[in-house]
């Protein structure tokens, strides 16, 4: 059995960004903003709040936590990222930090909010462990994480790859740690079990859906260009391996069409909130 390689993992996250954070604020960030509002009420995030946004992104989180009046720090590991969270948010306070090293003192915060970034971790519980550790006694943590196959938005992608028998890059993981093992309804109690063995109490995982409208050309961009797994596995493509994977994508795609040249795609997200006991 093969060790897993959370540091390479990371690695292959932070660099996988790389010349894509223009494309996924004006692609793929617009399905990852739906949980903006719910994953800031789940934190309590209010005025005089003291926020972590982990994970920024472009900021949308952050920024969201301003408007309410909140105090809010926030840190991506990717140098690309920041910098587009700074430009997009001026005086928002960025820095670069990996979420298992955070550069923060013990109970800076009393509240930490990851909108889908635990995924994006080669050792979740590390990462856990650092928020834990920065949090406030009482402080309020809330992540969310996307629902894998019930993620029809994404999980067409990799079905489209895998039944096109295009070579994977070896290069490329197929997927984090995150959850690994639990499938179906199994996840969110897993996700609860995470929290729990992170020394965090009254753990909630809710699971979240609705309906993703987009142009099917422009979602299969927005996915290609603005994301660091999918799109490292379809644009290494030679020209015929990227046809064969999306004449597949578009039978698939086609399945969810609602008139107008569009689609609505199933979007499912795990919504998880905890609390550092006091």
């Amino acid at each position: 059995m093969a060790i897993w390689d959370a540091e390479s993992f990371d690695r292959f996250e932070r660099t996988g960004w790389s010349g894509r954070a223009d494309a996924y604020r004006a692609g793929f960030g617009r399905v990852t903003s739906h949980l903006v509002e719910p994953l800031l009420d789940a934190a309590g995030v209010g005025p005089g709040s003291r926020v972590l946004d982990a994970g920024c992104g472009p900021g949308p989180v952050a920024a969201a936590a301003l408007r309410r009046g909140a105090k809010v720090t926030a840190v991506d590991a990717s140098p690309e990222m920041a910098a587009l969270a700074g430009r997009s948010h001026p005086g928002l306070d960025v820095r670069i930090a990996l979420l298992d090293e955070l550069p923060f003192a013990d109970g800076g915060f009393n509240a930490v909010v990851g909108n889908f970034v635990i995924n994006h971790l080669g050792d979740p519980a590390a990462g856990l462990a650092e928020i834990r550790r920065v949090l406030a006694p009482g402080g309020r943590l809330a992540l969310t994480a996307w629902e894998k196959e019930a993620m029809r938005a994404t999980a067409l992608f990799g079905e489209a790859v895998a039944e096109s028998g295009v070579p994977r890059p070896a290069d490329v993981p197929a997927a984090g740690p995150f959850l690994a093992g639990a499938e179906g309804p199994d996840r969110p109690a897993a996700f609860f079990r995470l929290l729990s063995g992170a020394g965090f109490t009254a753990p909630d995982v809710e699971t979240v859906r609705w309906l993703h409208r987009v142009d099917p050309a422009q979602w299969w961009t927005d996915v290609v260009t603005g994301t660091p797994l999918t799109g490292a596995v379809i644009s290494r493509l030679d020209p015929e391996g990227q046809r064969a994977v999306r004449r597949i994508y578009d039978r698939k795609v086609a399945a969810h069409a609602v008139g107008d040249g569009f689609v609505a795609l199933p979007a499912v997200a795990l919504l998880a909130s905890a609390t550092r006991p006091a």
